[in-house]
């Protein structure tokens, strides 16, 4: 087949997003949706196995949290919404049908605003909506080496908010920061956990190509079984090329659903794309219709947490940071709430500064040290007083800054605070200025030649004679007050 003549492509990308809801109880009955560490079929009953006669019944804080999702992605909230019945045919649907919304949802047209190099991009939000989730199927290979099928329904019923963008989306990167943005606005919220790798956060994502400068869309495929950002923007990124690749070689892109195949870094063709009118959606007839009053909505709307961008911004504000650190700050509310817990416990300074020096400390160091044990601020052994006493002790100069690198490292690994390992250690730099100069005199009769280097006008011996008074204080001198007391010393000498 000829290759066409070469053609600039535009990537066009829109995501549907499904958080569960942190509901103590499924969408529409009374069992537990906290089903992690359960047993196979042991959080189920009549409502959510689908069995007959059974009358669903609507979970309000559900809904609740579902407006307020609306609420903090820009959306509309009508005060008439309604619930419908998807229809498909599955082993992890157990009615046969799913309870969802479709022409009359909860909410429409919003927005997530995401910033790319510098510069802030509106994605639109075609639609937030209220669903149960759906059973699992889970996947095994007998002793026979034969595959078979297993249906753990615990899952089945758990409060699912599905968050539908415009295809807005021009950048497998921008797709992963709408979907990094969007995570951390619903754990801010507190409504959902956020956890994609546990499935409690999942993406789809359609994509197409077009011409350079064409105003129609491309014909869209549907990429699935994406379970980090990693995986939705590698996924992306080879879906958008091969497509492009199809085109220049005259092919068709067929509407379809593909699956992303992790370890092979490529996505695989699953099933023809389904269309609206295939499920045959109509009204639910159980469940009565929403009616929303303003007053219902405006209380929804006064519960509502400072959410990610003010508080970006009020760090700034506040406490003089960069954009960059407030940005890192912001980033998960666990690490926001503890930064501000560590300012609130840190004493030493005027504000800006020892806000800088908490900032510094948690972006640099501490996150370090966490990333390398796998482990989240919120589990982590350095507390928020404890990393307050750290900064506290640097600015009463009683340790310096290699010191305290030392000393957090033992406060991960013990649990201890910073000053009981300084005093237990004996670490603390010298306040005895008898002391530091007794070491002086002492490092200046064994350095005879360094001294007179000095008095030859070399100036680089002061910096070899200032560190073996750091060597043989074992690092208790302070740096500060070496310098001009070495400088007082040799110049005595030269007189």
């Amino acid at each position: 087949m000829a290759t066409l003549p070469a053609v600039d492509y535009e990537v066009v990308i829109g995501l549907e997003v499904h958080a569960q809801l942190l509901t103590a109880s499924k969408m529409f009955c009374r069992c537990s949706a906290s089903y992690a560490d359960a047993a196979p079929n042991t959080h189920n009953c009549p409502i959510c196995m689908g069995m007959p006669g059974v009358l669903p019944v609507i979970n309000e804080q559900a809904v609740e949290y579902t407006v307020m999702t609306a609420l903090a992605l820009n959306c509309s909230i009508p005060s008439f919404s309604k619930f419908d019945r998807k229809n498909y045919f599955y082993p992890d649907l157990p009615k046969g049908y799913q309870i969802s919304q479709y022409d009359i949802p909860l909410s429409r047209n919003g927005y997530l605003t995401i910033r790319l190099k510098d510069e802030e991009k509106r994605i639109g939000i075609h639609r937030v909506h209220l669903e149960e989730d759906t059973g699992r199927l889970l996947h095994r290979t007998g002793p026979d080496r034969v595959s078979f099928s297993l249906v753990d329904l615990n899952r089945a019923g758990v409060p699912l908010i599905e968050i539908v963008s415009e295809p807005d989306i021009r950048s497998p990167e921008e797709a992963r920061l709408y979907l990094q943005k969007l995570r951390t606005t619903l754990v801010y919220l507190g409504v959902s956990s956020g956890r994609m790798e546990e499935g409690s956060l999942r993406c789809d994502a359609n994509v197409s190509v077009r011409p350079a400068g064409e105003t129609r869309l491309g014909i869209k495929t549907e990429i699935k079984n994406m379970n980090s950002f990693r995986s939705v923007q590698r996924a992306l990124e080879y879906e958008a090329a091969r497509q492009i690749a199809l085109l220049r070689e005259g092919g068709i892109i067929p509407q379809e659903t593909r699956g992303w195949v992790e370890n092979r870094g490529v996505t695989v063709s699953q099933r023809s794309k389904e269309h609206a009118h295939d499920y045959r959606y109509f009204p639910e007839p159980d469940l009565p219709p929403l009616v929303l009053s303003q007053e219902w909505i405006a209380g929804v709307r006064d519960k509502m947490p400072e959410l990610p961008d003010a508080r970006r911004q009020r760090f700034m504000d506040q406490y003089g940071l960069t954009a960059y650190d407030a940005e890192v700050l912001t980033a998960e509310r666990t690490l926001a709430n503890y930064f501000e817990q560590a300012i609130g416990q840190a004493h030493e300074g005027a504000l800006p500064a020892r806000a800088k020096a908490v900032a510094n400390w948690i972006t640099g160091d501490l996150l370090r040290i966490l990333n390398a044990a796998g482990r989240e601020i919120d589990v982590c052994p350095v507390t928020p007083i404890g990393l307050a006493g750290l900064v506290d002790l640097i600015a009463q100069g009683r340790i310096g800054g290699n010191q305290a690198k030392d000393v957090l490292e033992k406060v991960f690994a013990t649990g201890q605070q910073p000053a009981e390992i300084v005093e237990k250690e004996g670490i603390a730099q010298m306040s005895d200025q008898n002391e530091l100069e007794q070491i002086i005199e002492e490092v200046l009769a064994a350095s005879p030649k360094a001294v007179e280097d000095f008095h030859r006008g070399k100036e680089s011996s002061i910096t070899w004679l200032i560190g073996q008074v750091m060597k043989r204080s074992a690092g208790r001198a302070r740096p500060k007050l070496v310098r001009p007391l070495l400088l007082e010393k040799l110049q005595a000498k030269s007189s």
